[in-house]
């Protein structure tokens, strides 16, 4: 029996939190707890659950392994019976077994949430609906940060995020808030 939903998490990882990195003034400040919501959501209906850890290769990232910022954030962490797949590039499809793995998993609907929106979780989101798989993107289990233009001048996150999902939404995902999809999700449990 296929399952109806598996989550995919995108680089929740300690490194996340060094918001200078990333360009400062990061927005959706609760995307962790958001996104911690769905796991225990996932766990109580045993749908799968696949954690992307990126393994930098840049000198200056905080996301290089062997460092506090490779870690999982604690609110986010990977059960024992999880699906753990690492990435060295913005979309976790390219090099790793990510597409497999959701075909062997079966779901129906892949719900997507994670680090950073205008980054890996575009990227990833992007490919997901190319590669012909129903995808949703939770807008309040992501987040970004400001962004520098070409020109010098600086797109506040909200700005980048919001533009980020407006680039996803009908093409290749449907983009919804943590209690719609809990909704959704909730109301298709069986008595």
């Amino acid at each position: 029996m296929a399952n109806r939903y598996l989550l995919l998490i995108i680089d929740a990882q300690k490194g996340i939190d060094e918001a200078e990195h990333w360009g400062g003034n990061r927005n959706n400040p609760n995307a962790e707890l958001k996104i911690n919501h769905l796991l225990k959501l996932f766990r109580d209906n045993y749908f799968p659950i696949i954690h992307i850890q990126h393994c930098s290769s840049e000198s200056n990232s905080p996301l290089r392994p062997n460092q506090i910022g490779h870690e999982f954030k604690e609110e986010c962490k990977p059960e024992t019976s999880e699906m753990v797949i690492q990435k060295k590039s913005t979309n976790a499809f390219i090099n790793t077994s990510l597409q497999e793995n959701l075909i062997a998993f079966d779901a129906s609907i892949i719900v997507i949430v994670g680090f950073v929106t205008n980054n890996s979780v575009e990227a990833t989101t992007r490919m997901s609906g190319s590669l012909g798989f129903q995808t949703i993107l939770v807008s309040d289990a992501t987040a970004t940060f400001d962004k520098t233009g070409l020109d010098g001048q600086i797109f506040p996150s909200e700005l980048v995020h919001n533009i980020s999902l407006a680039n996803l939404s009908g093409e290749y995902a449907t983009i919804l808030n943590t209690k719609e999809i809990t909704d959704i999700i909730k109301s298709e449990k069986l008595p």
